[in-house]
């Protein structure tokens, strides 16, 4: 199976600290891959190599065996690759319909002219409400995204996110601070806004990792020490010594 996100020899240092060393690392077309570690492995830096916020020191980042390394992050997004943040990046003004839309206006070609009335786009009102749905925000399409409970807004974030049509998905810890009851809910969600397109995901929770991945790959002190499937994870006595410890029994 062909990669839709492949990692070669990248490397990432701030001044004389090397944060990323080395990483090779591939996640397969329609696979959803988790990368986890403990704090300060690396993680999130790794995400933002992958989608242009920062530039690798050396190696190479590619996106369905394009180099997309050095890319500014709304080229690659254009390219069909798209993510979230740990911390909740919505407009809180704006209502929930609102933020949906401007996702969907850019994925449908539409671009800002005051002439234009937006709301005679049918694609466009009709993608925001089919989304809407799938988040099971509709009866809160109206309400200011600022006012929405934490997992509400978490939910209105990965909706925006895969709003633009991209096929590559790049979640960033999305079950943070969540109840177990809202976490059952969002891995539902993620599972099912994901299906048929690549997930490349971070989270700490291991019971979300093991149940929604087909592969993870452990980061440590900015290298990978490990990548297959949860039951080979979960067996890796590496993996254990260096992370999971309690968690993988």
């Amino acid at each position: 199976m062909s990669a839709a996100i492949e990692l070669r020899g990248v490397e990432k240092s701030f001044g004389n600290v090397a944060i990323i060393r080395n990483i090779n690392l591939s996640v397969a077309q329609g696979e959803r891959h988790a990368l986890i570690g403990p704090n300060g492995a690396g993680k999130s830096t790794t995400f933002n190599l992958i989608s242009g916020y920062m530039a690798p020191s050396s190696g190479s980042v590619l996106l369905r065996g394009q180099i997309i390394s050095g890319l500014p992050p709304y080229q690659i997004n254009r390219r069909g690759l798209s993510r979230s943040f740990q911390v909740t990046n919505v407009f809180a003004n704006m209502s929930v319909w609102e933020n949906l839309r401007c996702a969907v206006l850019w994925a449908t070609g539409h671009r800002y002219a005051f002439w234009k009335n937006i709301d005679n786009l049918p694609e466009v009102r009709d993608r925001t409400a089919q989304i809407l749905a799938d988040i099971n925000l509709t009866e809160r399409r109206d309400v200011p995204a600022g006012l929405l409970t934490y997992a509400e807004q978490r939910a209105l974030e990965i909706g925006i996110t895969v709003a633009g049509g991209a096929d590559v998905i790049l979640l960033d810890e999305p079950t943070a601070g969540m109840s177990h009851h809202e976490t059952e809910h969002a891995v539902a969600l993620i599972r099912r806004l994901t299906e048929g397109r690549t997930l490349l995901i971070v989270e700490h929770d291991m019971s979300v990792v093991f149940g929604l991945a087909d592969r993870i790959s452990v980061l440590v002190y900015g290298q990978i020490i490990a990548s297959g499937t949860p039951e080979e994870i979960r067996g890796n006595p590496k993996v254990k010594e260096a992370y999971l410890g309690e968690e993988a029994a």
